[in-house]
């Protein structure tokens, strides 16, 4: 009752207000304030309580005849319209909540936190999610999607990323859209929530769980494998040898699907070096010949891309691909010299710290001096193991795996008292491995 008396105080205020001022459909109050006020407080009420049919009546008098009268008439008019379709699925609902956004942009499409593309995004969103049954539904909604990631950019709500990337999986999969336009979204889109994550660190939960929906409508699509790139790209690189954008585009679709083996991969690569002979190209090339075991050809263009890559964390990578290389090739100085410099590049990464210590585990063996002198190695390789996980957690299960291990190679105490060897002392590995370390003993 309180409310109702408020409602019907305003209302005769603004009709002695407006009353002898003519008035038009584009001013703020509509052709008739009092009639404006008294139904938008009645249907603002029965939103709230969410019976929405007893909204409509009073949301239609505003909506049609007061149309810049607040912006809430727009986001209440799709509560109203999600909330009748709902319970009705009754389609004319779904036709109504399309012209609540449209009006909405002629009206309110500047406003700088809402503008036009904003509202695109959730006008193409509900088409998706409201109307999918309805033929050709799904294809409006993908391009009105399209068009307000084109124009919000990185400000896009990640959920109308992931949505339009759903909606790109269920055309391809009808034939309504072609396998490249989808990889092109499927990059984009990677591209742009990698950029929100970085400019929205707060976000960061709801920016993952797209990136995650995005990955896994992506590859439902049944674009992603090796075989059907290669059946897309070939005759488009064939035809266009010596562009880049294409170039780099296929390289990059290949490298994210661990395609390197294709001859499709080698040709592409191998183009890509000779027309832009940078860190990355070379890397690429790198990748396809440790694919195809050629190691001898993968240290040198590992080599070659250290030597023009810039980035450090992606120059870390470079020299633990190298430093791996050369542990299995039983080179254990290099592969430490290329370990470090990993480090070097990026510190609080455990896996090259892991790669030392195998280094030195590997060499036990061969290394001079008595066989306590070979036991004390396996100290400092343990040393690295600990090293790695206290830097990095993501390698901690490794570490500890390997560190029982090879604190099984201990010395024995019987064996270390005869070489004059105390627990906790503190011992040098000399030669190429030159660590200090504790002493530690089995029983």
């Amino acid at each position: 009752m309180k409310t109702r008396l408020t409602i019907l105080t305003a209302v005769l205020m603004l009709s002695t207000m407006f009353g002898v001022n003519a008035q038009t459909k584009e001013s703020k109050y509509g052709l008739d304030s009092a009639k404006t006020v008294l139904n938008a407080s009645l249907y603002s009420e029965m939103v709230k309580q969410k019976n929405y049919k007893d909204a409509l009546p009073g949301w239609r008098y505003v909506f049609n005849n007061a149309p810049k009268f607040q912006r809430s008439t727009y986001s209440k008019g799709v509560d109203i319209m999600r909330g009748m379709f709902v319970a009705t699925k009754n389609p004319k609902y779904i036709d109504t909540l399309m012209m609540v956004y449209d009006q909405r942009i002629k009206y309110y499409g500047t406003n700088k936190k809402y503008p036009t593309g904003w509202i695109l995004g959730r006008k193409g969103g509900d088409l998706f999610t409201y109307g999918q049954k309805e033929k050709g539904k799904i294809r409006e909604a993908y391009d009105i999607m399209k068009k307000s990631i084109e124009i919000q950019g990185v400000e896009s709500e990640a959920a109308v990323v992931n949505k339009t990337m759903e909606a790109g999986k269920l055309l391809v999969k009808a034939g309504e859209l072609s396998p490249e336009l989808v990889i092109d979204d499927y990059l984009s889109f990677m591209d742009l929530l990698k950029s929100q994550m970085d400019k929205y660190p707060t976000k960061a939960t709801n920016i993952k769980a797209a990136i995650a929906n995005v990955e896994n409508d992506f590859f439902a699509a049944g674009v992603a494998d090796c075989e059907t790139l290669s059946n897309i790209f070939t005759p488009k690189f064939e035809a266009n040898p010596d562009d880049m954008v294409l170039i780099n585009k296929i390289m990059r679709m290949l490298n994210r699907q661990e395609c390197e083996d294709g001859a499709l991969y080698a040709k592409v690569a191998e183009q890509k070096y000779k027309l832009e002979p940078s860190a990355d190209a070379a890397h690429n090339l790198a990748k396809m010949f440790i694919k195809k075991k050629q190691f001898s050809k993968s240290k040198e263009y590992l080599t070659k891309s250290i030597a023009l890559e810039e980035d450090a964390e992606v120059k870390a990578d470079l020299h633990f691909k190298l430093a791996s290389i050369l542990l299995m090739e039983h080179n254990l100085v290099e592969s430490k010299k290329n370990a470090l410099a990993a480090i070097k590049n990026k510190p609080n990464w455990g896996q090259p710290y892991l790669l030392i210590g195998k280094c030195y585990a590997a060499g036990s063996k061969e290394f001079p001096g008595k066989m306590h002198e070979k036991q004390a190695v396996y100290w400092v390789a343990v040393d690295k193991f600990m090293k790695a996980k206290s830097v990095d957690s993501e390698c901690a299960e490794e570490a500890n795996k390997l560190i029982q291990t090879y604190s099984k190679y201990f010395p024995a105490k019987e064996e270390a008292f005869m070489q004059g060897l105390k627990e906790g002392e503190t011992y040098t590995v000399g030669d190429w491995i030159n660590e200090t370390t504790k002493i530690r003993l089995n029983e």
